[in-house]
């Protein structure tokens, strides 16, 4: 017998061992120490699971943030999955105009967040319920920040420019809408004047003559706050009051200082050097632009803005009388997105381009697309380049 094979008949010799079914007995220090260890990997492992969790959590959080404000403000997002889903699943051209505000609805959103679609392939039910949940709870915090955000600001903005004989307060919503004259004046529907003491009283004692709906383009909309009767296109959704909530929602409640009217023949150096100076102030605080990635302005978050500012000059609620603020938001996105033809298109395409100018300059980034580079000089040194070594390589 070698002497390792004496050795380990020596080390059995030793144990207590009453059949090969038994149990060797250990040490109650060594039981112990191996359960402590094990319980000790397994919450090291708990702690790291609950830390993925956590960020993934916080991640989708920051995301949701982008939902309310650019893709959609009352549907929800299983209504716009639904839609895309039975678009795919049904192949029908027949949709009714809910149905397609629904499918440009999830379009808007794979673009404002690109690995969701992606995401939704990957996850299990519970996984994806649970995602959702935490992307709604982003974005319903973000409603509340910029509700309160615009609240005050709406108020001194009123106060600075019209200098009203009875100053708005922002805590006094009783005194708000069509009960205030300035007010009054910046809801009232563009098809009538309310300078005329007939419309004012039918108004505010809602008479059937004066019903005040979703279906009015409200006077708050428009440059200037006046009406061209003739083409009531013209100056809606120019209106300095919006340039400046959108300011302050997207950039900083400081930027919207400089959101006078320039119009479109503004200087557009100066334009362009006084938005990059505010968004690049923003940054220290780190704006809500900066945060969703925004760098162009689209027509749902004009829509958003345009409901929360409304809200802050009126004491309506979201359904209140006879106005509805849901099928407003609607109407707003509806003009933008579903136009009649290429002609109203461009149209639109020039408003978006106006708006961008007054919120973040001519900034042009997104634009240089792959495409667009190869044709630029960089590019086409570097291929100049190469067929030089090539016709070198082959000379030789």
């Amino acid at each position: 017998m070698s002497a390792p094979e004496a050795d380990h008949q020596i080390g059995l010799q030793g144990l207590s061992i009453p059949d090969l079914s038994g149990v060797v007995p250990t040490s109650t220090e060594a039981r112990v120490k191996r359960r402590i260890a094990a319980l000790e990997e397994e919450l090291q492992t708990m702690r790291q699971e609950r830390g993925i969790k956590q960020r993934k959590t916080t991640y989708y959080i920051a995301q949701g943030r982008a939902i309310r404000c650019m893709v959609i403000l009352y549907t929800s997002l299983e209504d716009l999955i639904a839609e895309n889903d039975r678009r795919y699943e049904e192949s029908s051209e027949d949709s009714t105009t809910e149905q397609d505000r629904l499918q440009r609805g999830y379009i808007v959103l794979a673009q404002v967040l690109p690995w969701l679609h992606a995401k939704l392939g990957q996850l299990d039910v519970d996984e994806s319920q649970d995602m959702l949940r935490q992307l709604k709870r982003g974005a319903d915090a973000a409603c509340g920040d910029d509700t309160s955000t615009l609240k005050d600001l709406v108020a001194s903005w009123v106060n600075q420019d019209f200098r009203p004989a009875f100053l708005l307060k922002s805590d006094d919503k009783q005194m708000h809408g069509f009960v205030h004259d300035i007010c009054g004046k910046l809801l009232c529907p563009s098809e009538w004047d309310w300078g005329d003491n007939k419309v004012k009283a039918g108004i505010r004692d809602r008479t059937a003559d004066y019903i005040v709906s979703e279906n009015s383009w409200l006077l708050f909309l428009y440059e200037k706050y006046t009406v061209n009767y003739e083409n009531l296109e013209q100056g809606l959704f120019k209106s300095k009051i919006l340039v400046q909530a959108f300011k302050a929602t997207f950039t900083s409640p400081s930027s919207a200082r400089g959101a006078d009217g320039d119009g479109d023949g503004a200087d557009i150096l100066e334009n362009n050097r006084r938005a990059r100076q505010q968004l690049n102030q923003a940054k220290v605080k780190t704006c809500v632009a900066s945060i969703i990635n925004m760098r162009k302005v689209t027509p749902r978050s004009i829509a958003y803005v345009v409901r929360f500012a409304l809200s802050s000059i009126s004491s309506w609620r979201t359904i209140d009388g006879d106005f509805d603020y849901e099928t407003f938001w609607n109407n707003v996105v509806d003009f933008f997105e579903d136009v009649p033809g290429p002609v109203a298109q461009r149209r639109v395409n020039q408003l978006l381009k106006w708006w961008t100018r007054k919120v973040f300059g001519n900034n042009h980034r997104q634009d240089l697309t792959a495409e667009v580079v190869s044709h630029m000089s960089v590019t086409a040194l570097a291929q100049q380049r190469r067929a030089l070594e090539d016709a070198a390589f082959d000379s030789e």
